[in-house]
């Protein structure tokens, strides 16, 4: 099974202050970094998904490709392209760039009910809370999303999701939640 990996970078951080989130560093290293480290070995080719400039995540080493839906949709219009992007792969993993705790094993652990039950999609849980952002996709799925985000303007990542066969994996939150996510400054203190 080849799977691909599209980094979620184009939200515009308006919690956060406004700027690139996975600029932001957590223990001397910038988020992105932290989640290109752990997520690349998992996957057999990964593209960032930026609006704006691409330069200014020239330094990572890989392709950053825009949302392929004008207008700042969501991250529903970072799967698709994603999807667009990665043609040729049964399955893309999406990660957004403020989980800088991201486990090792998650590949491993994600893909097991696809493997076993046929799932379409297969979303990260820890702490009782779903993580629809961190996910597997099938890529059969790509002309579906697309004509949801333009002909429905469905923008609620569940609310697509419910559509499908999908299932949650579980992960502990003990010593630290592998899907904490930076979505205010305050929330970046103490790390």
């Amino acid at each position: 099974m080849k799977i691909g990996c599209v980094v979620l970078a184009g939200g515009l951080a308006r919690r956060m202050g406004g700027g690139d989130k996975g600029l932001r560093e957590v223990q001397g290293k910038p988020m992105i970094k932290r989640v290109l480290e752990t997520v690349a070995p998992q996957v057999d080719h990964l593209v960032i998904n930026a609006n704006g400039d691409p330069a200014r995540f020239a330094s990572l080493g890989y392709e950053v490709i825009g949302d392929s839906i004008e207008g700042f949709v969501g991250p529903l219009a970072g799967v698709l392209a994603g999807m667009d992007a990665l043609q040729g792969y049964d399955y893309i993993l999406s990660v957004p760039t403020d989980t800088p705790f991201l486990p090792d094993d998650l590949v491993e652990n994600l893909i097991k009910p696809i493997k076993t039950h046929g799932m379409e999609i297969v979303m990260a849980r820890s702490g009782g809370y779903d993580h629809p952002v961190v996910a597997l996709w099938s890529m059969a799925l790509k002309e579906d999303l697309r004509h949801a985000l333009t002909e429905e303007d469905v923008r609620k990542l569940k609310m697509w999701v419910s559509r499908y066969r999908y299932a949650c994996v579980e992960w502990a939150c003990d010593p630290q939640d592998p899907f904490f996510n930076a979505n205010r400054p305050e929330d970046l203190a103490g790390l």
